[in-house]
């Protein structure tokens, strides 16, 4: 590793490429290595050869890829392929699904043939993509918060690094989430640099809205990111020094991007109730449809998937409440000393107002996701669903720069790669966390 972080100190675009390359180039070895052999569960493999065999023209493809397409990846990529078929699937956002096929119609134009196995790779490739510029919208986002140095470098790598592993590169959603949601921070933050130019910071504002509404479309949890709307509301409410017309215009332009973070949560649900709502003769309505705010995603998390408050606190999980307790920890801790002491930040004085309380809105965001995970989800995904939220990457980077404190930021970072390493083999092997 030592000429790629020696070019991330030149170059950091560049450095962080190669970085990011380099330990993909090492997760995806760990999983091949673990495909080998019969596999625990071969729903993946089925659901690729259903149509035939799983070829690319005349090159055999890897069994790694079928691997790869286990758990989650299975439904989003048979979404992808068939659209909505049954009810449960409904529990899985249509981002990534409209984006991985959205690639294959394009391979297709290009005369790649079609077939099953060719929405798992665009998946893959959308989901690998989307990590490695979300490495590179991070290390921009850290530099505004941060300034120059080697802050912004050193959370755009633990990014790279993050314990959500290969989940980053396998038909997920993960990887898209944390660019869309980096993305839409890094807009809100640009927005305060042009606070003299009163068109350019709305635009960037209500860009920030629509990015974070689309973020929504990939993982449910991106309602979450509604909150640094939320935040920046009450905050020019409560306490904005500027004349009312100027007042008014920010707080509609806020709460305009606030409105389309919620829609990318609502538009889902509408589409669902149009299709399973309407009265059919001799068909009983789906028992969801009748509630005074009707949500599928609602209904099938608690009926298919068994989420619900406390659900998963039972003796047998203990092991998993254990293995999400890390991360669980550094969200908590990052985000809370964030909102008490705002430990993140430049020292140079050139943070605005206002990047001081998007800083503060990422951490509340962050402790409530942690939260709602102990309390609510199936507590293992945390490691993976925690990539999205650019904060606690921010704090761990003080962390280790700091020479007084950097001693559990070491531990930490070792747990994340040991994590992610190990990680690899059990999901290429349909075996848990996943």
């Amino acid at each position: 590793m030592h000429v790629p972080y020696s070019a991330a100190l030149q170059q950091p675009l560049l450095g962080l490429s190669l970085i990011f390359f380099t330990w993909k180039a090492i997760l995806f070895s760990v999983a091949f290595a673990s495909s080998f052999g019969v596999a625990y569960d071969t729903s993946g493999s089925l659901a690729l050869t259903e149509d035939g065999a799983i070829d690319f023209g005349s090159l055999q493809l890897p069994t790694l890829i079928a691997r790869l397409t286990s758990w989650d990846a299975i439904y989003f990529t048979k979404i992808a392929r068939c659209g909505y078929v049954f009810e449960q699937e409904w529990a899985f956002g249509s981002g990534l699904p409209i984006a991985a096929a959205s690639v294959v119609k394009a391979l297709s134009a290009l005369g790649v043939r079609h077939g099953p196995y060719l929405y798992s790779l665009a998946a893959i490739l959308v989901a690998t993509v989307s990590h490695w510029l979300s490495v590179l919208v991070l290390y921009r986002l850290a530099r505004i918060f941060s300034g120059e140095g080697a802050i912004p470098l050193i959370a755009a790598g633990l990014h790279i690094f993050s314990p959500a592993g290969l989940f980053l590169s396998a038909p997920y959603a993960e990887s898209t989430f944390a660019l869309l949601s980096f993305l839409g921070y890094l807009l809100l933050a640009e927005s305060f640099q042009h606070a003299w130019r009163p068109a350019l910071r709305d635009g960037l504002v209500l860009s920030a809205g629509l990015v974070f509404g689309l973020s929504t479309f990939f993982r449910s949890n991106g309602i979450l990111n509604g909150i640094p709307f939320a935040w920046l509301f009450l905050r020019d409410v409560i306490s904005s020094p500027q004349q009312p017309i100027v007042r008014l215009r920010r707080l509609t332009v806020l709460g305009i991007g606030g409105g389309c973070v919620a829609a990318g949560s609502l538009v889902p649900q509408f589409v669902a109730y149009h299709h399973y709502c309407h009265p059919v003769e001799g068909t009983a309505l789906r028992p969801w449809c009748g509630g005074y705010l009707p949500s599928i995603y609602g209904f099938v998390q608690r009926h298919y998937w068994n989420v619900g408050f406390l659900r998963y606190w039972t003796l047998s999980n203990a092991p998993l409440f254990a293995l999400a307790s890390p991360m669980l920890y550094v969200l908590i801790k990052s985000g809370a000393e964030q909102i008490n002491s705002s430990v993140v930040g430049r020292t140079d004085g050139k943070l605005s107002s206002g990047a001081s309380a998007l800083l503060q809105s990422a951490a509340a965001a962050q402790i409530l996701l942690a939260l709602l995970a102990l309390a609510t989800y199936h507590v293992q995904i945390i490691t993976r669903v925690s990539s999205g939220y650019p904060l606690w990457y921010v704090w761990l980077a003080h962390r280790l720069a700091d020479r007084e404190k950097n001693d559990g930021a070491r531990v930490t970072v070792a747990f994340m790669v040991m994590y992610a390493s190990i990680q690899g083999a059990l999901y290429t092997s349909f075996l848990p966390p996943a």
